[in-house]
């Protein structure tokens, strides 16, 4: 229906700042009645799902949902009722149940005055004997960097039962300035400035959900989504962020719970921190939170070499001490309890897979030693001298990003060890870095799973800092400093699709030809197959 307009809601709008009206769809956005941002699905089961929509009213509003087995909701299955309140951003979520499991579903919301929503589709999840099933797998969009194709070629998919948002959904940086430092023509995103308040996160939320292909995504797909560390601000950990300054910005506590509340508003997701979901006898879907619940501060290399002569002997205390601190944990005690108990569990009960979808990388990645070789002599001299420092850091073992599972050594090997022991089928997906990898997963020399980590869908990875670097003389130095490391891709932006099936998990990486423009043409793959029992790549 038409978008009306209500005085009282553009005069709040203008309170926001006259620069959130700047733009004409998010101006229509933050005065408009009715239903305002589509419709989405998440964590679903064999039985239920939860829905998401957004309707401003007046006030308080009581919407109507149904579900239906048909488009044109001829059969209504099941559905509810549910209150958009301006307390909660007037968002509204509800789990409706009472469904069959492994079903398409379509559903709609129905306001008061007869207005409905987008119709939205989503499925349950399979139980019993289950042969195949397709999950997407996206992270790290930053919508000023350029356009969601990835989301948009996905949308267009029939081979998808479900997506899996890894992170970094947003991200909470100024449009332009310092990431990116010019947002492109047409992906401008409201407030103008990094978002700390209550009313700056829900406005940036609003301003990425009024993209079409992210609606589309969510329109036609379940998701089951976590945040990383963009959603709140970058490299956040338990106690702070590398983004953020007390003495400026407030208490992060205080931030930290602004950020938690507009992610649940906002998303099509529980208040539960972790869970699991069952794809009946194929596979155990694992959804960790990585980020705040018990992640200790990160390392950081270069401030422990401040001030000592001996570089090469500081690196190796550094190595030998702090880096290898067995109480550095990255999900905290209690969750790394549950996650191997539930790991066992699955195995245990016969489901072939084990699906560990969470943030950040795992597999281990050092700097090739001969970085300074392959950067030409016409480079940044701060980016040549950087890469050297972590070219000199693999020298003696170390990673170059403390703020993946690298940086937790001791961590990643408990888990590790505890999938090994359970016998499990290990699949870890992950996002966060914005280049593509491909890695095999060992603990004591013996292989123990596979990793797929997704590139961006439009965040920039190493073609950015190292535009000198030629792509392919970078990824053949990754890899040969990397045993592990099966795929590598460290300049094209896209996402991950995987088909499970009984015997096999074969994982695509998409790249798009571009987000400059708004456009899934030209888009290609790369594969890796993992068979069941073999807890290693295929050889390719």
């Amino acid at each position: 229906m038409p978008l009306t307009l209500d005085r009282r809601l553009l005069i709040q709008g203008s309170l926001l700042g006259l620069g959130a009206l700047a733009l004409p769809g998010l101006a229509q956005a933050m005065t408009a009645q009715g239903f305002t941002h589509g419709v989405a699905s998440g964590e679903p089961s064999g039985n239920s799902v939860l829905l998401w929509t957004r309707y401003v009213g007046s006030g308080e509003t009581k919407l109507r949902c149904e579900v239906a087995v048909d488009e044109a909701f001829r059969k209504v299955v099941s559905g509810g009722e549910v209150i958009a309140s301006p307390e909660h951003d007037n968002c509204a979520k509800l789990v409706v149940t009472g469904l069959a499991p492994n079903r398409w579903y379509h559903y709609r919301f129905i306001a008061p005055d007869g207005s409905i929503s987008d119709v939205g589709r989503t499925r349950t999840l399979p139980t019993g004997d289950v042969a195949r099933f397709g999950i997407g797998l996206f992270s790290c969009s930053n919508m000023p960097f350029g356009f969601f194709n990835a989301y948009a070629h996905a949308a267009k998919r029939d081979d998808l039962d479900l997506v899996i948002h890894v992170g970094d959904y947003l991200y909470e940086y100024a449009p332009n300035g310092s990431y990116p430092a010019k947002a492109m023509a047409g992906r401008e995103v409201q407030p103008d400035h990094e978002i700390l308040t209550l009313a700056d996160y829900r406005l940036r939320y609003a301003s990425y959900r009024l993209d079409p292909d992210l609606q589309a995504l969510h329109r036609r797909f379940p998701m089951l989504a976590q945040w990383d560390d963009h959603e709140l601000a970058n490299d956040a950990w338990m106690n702070g962020a590398e983004n953020h300054q007390s003495d400026t910005e407030g208490p992060w506590s205080a931030r930290r719970a602004i950020a938690e509340r507009v992610y649940r508003e906002w998303m099509p997701v529980s208040d539960t921190p972790y869970n699991s979901f069952q794809i009946g006898s194929l596979a155990t879907i694992f959804r960790p939170e990585t980020r705040i619940t018990g992640r200790v501060e990160q390392l950081d290399f270069a401030k422990a070499l401040v001030g000592k002569d001996d570089i090469a002997k500081a690196m190796i205390e550094f190595r030998d001490g702090a880096w290898q601190d067995p109480a550095r944990t990255v999900m905290g005690a209690k969750q790394e309890q549950w996650l191997n108990r539930e790991i066992a569990q699955s195995v245990k009960s016969g489901t072939r897979w084990q699906v560990l979808a969470q943030q950040i990388v795992m597999g281990s990645l050092k700097s090739p030693t001969e970085m300074g070789d392959i950067t030409p002599n016409g480079a940044d001299p701060k980016v040549r001298q950087a890469l050297m420092g972590i070219a000199a850091a693999s020298k003696v073992g170390l990673p170059f990003n403390m703020d993946s599972w690298d940086g937790y050594p001791a961590a990643r090997e408990r888990l590790l060890r505890a999938a090994r022991e359970a016998e499990a089928n290990l699949v870890v997906l992950s996002g966060d870095s914005h280049n593509a990898w491909g890695q095999n997963l060992s603990v004591d020399g013996a292989p123990v799973g596979v990793e797929y980590a997704g590139h961006s869908v439009t965040s920039p990875g190493f073609e950015s800092y190292l535009p000198s670097v030629a792509p392919q003389n970078l990824a053949r130095a990754l890899q040969g400093a990397n045993p592990g490391l099966s795929l590598c891709d460290a300049s094209r932006r896209g996402y991950v699709s995987l088909d499970l099936t009984q015997d096999s998990v074969r994982g695509a990486w998409h790249f798009m030809s571009t987000i400059a423009a708004r456009t899934t043409t030209g888009t290609t793959h790369e594969e890796r197959v993992v068979n069941w029992g073999a807890h290693a790549f295929a050889a390719v």
